[in-house]
Formats: C-alpha cells, sequence, structure tokens
C-alpha cells in the first residue's frame, strides 16, 4: 500500500503563494533545500496535483530534456495525476485526469504496491483529501518569512487534526523540514 504524501513549502506564516516567492522562498536558497526538494522528487513513484499546479508546473517542466536540476527527468517519467473537472487535457508525459469520484480514485491509487504518492502544492485538493482522511504524511519545507497575506496553505474548513511530529530538519538560512503524519 502507498502513502500519501503532502510536499509544500510555506512561509512562516503559512503562505505558498507562487506569485510570492521571490519574497518567500528564493531569498532562502541553499545546496541543503535543494538537496532536500530533489530528494523528496526521486522519492515518489506517483505525483498528484490540482489543476492550479498542474497548469503552473506543466509548461515549464515538460519543455526540459537534459534532466535540468537532477529532477526534470523523473517529473516528466514519473507517473502524474490532476484532480480536474475542467481540464479538457493534460498534455505532460504520463499523466491522467481524475475527474469525479476523487476521494475513492485516491483511495484506489493508494491500495496499488509503490512507494509514495506525492500531493505538490495543491492547497484545496490538500485540504479535501485531509478532510476525508486519506493524508499520510506532511512534510513542510518552512521558511523564516512571515508575509502578512496571501494563498493560506492551511484553508479555512479544514478540519482540526492532531499531528505526530517524526522529523526536523534544519537547514541553512532559517529552513526548517517539517515531517507529521496524523495521530493515531
Amino acid at each position: 500500500m502507498r502513502k500519501l504524501i503532502v510536499s509544500a513549502w510555506i512561509s512562516l506564516d503559512g503562505i505558498f503563494d507562487a506569485a510570492s516567492m521571490g519574497q518567500w522562498f528564493a531569498p532562502y536558497d541553499s545546496p541543503e533545500r535543494q538537496a532536500y526538494i530533489a530528494a523528496g522528487i526521486m522519492e515518489c513513484d506517483a505525483i498528484l496535483f490540482g489543476r492550479d499546479t498542474y497548469q503552473m508546473l506543466a509548461p515549464y517542466w515538460s519543455s526540459l530534456k537534459n534532466n535540468e536540476m537532477g529532477v526534470a527527468d523523473k517529473l516528466n517519467n514519473v507517473q502524474k495525476y490532476v484532480v480536474s473537472t475542467t481540464l479538457q487535457e493534460a498534455s505532460w508525459n504520463n499523466t491522467a485526469i481524475i475527474r469525479e469520484n476523487v476521494v475513492e480514485e485516491i483511495s484506489r491509487l493508494k491500495q496499488q504496491p509503490g512507494r509514495e504518492i506525492q500531493i505538490e502544492g495543491s492547497a484545496t485538493l490538500i485540504q479535501s483529501l485531509t478532510n476525508a482522511g486519506l493524508i499520510d504524511e506532511y512534510r513542510l519545507l518552512v521558511h523564516p518569512h512571515m508575509m502578512g497575506s496571501g494563498k493560506r496553505f492551511f484553508k479555512d474548513g479544514t478540519l482540526p487534526a492532531g499531528l505526530e511530529l517524526l522529523k526536523s530538519e534544519p537547514m541553512p538560512k532559517g529552513v526548517i523540514a517539517l515531517y507529521y503524519r496524523k495521530q493515531a
């Protein structure tokens, strides 16, 4: 059985807005952070996206042909799923669209043999899968920057849940990776 893993990069106050990444994400780059991100991508055998995240990432990564950043080949060849009722076509290699019965389809994917299904970004999708009890682990890359406003990763309406800290991994420039799972 596969685990469903959330992989998210956020500011200290929970903002994950791609439009403001130049403020809360870019200044905190380091070789250690790059290695963490690459290792997470390499661990999965499937990736799950919401439509917005898919449409943001697919054009960029699908155009790369020389294993840029050490992960382009993996991203272009791994099985990908995008959850959307409106997306007409998913042209990124090895991408299937999940249009209906999302919770049942994701539950079915989790039952297949394999390692990890990672969810990248996709806060709205993560909220519904969290509320359905399908998330096994949260891996949050927290950046020491307070944005004050923007798109929040954990939105109003997310069901309250206690989490157990599995590991914390400090990195240069105050970035910390936090690994949580839902409490038993």
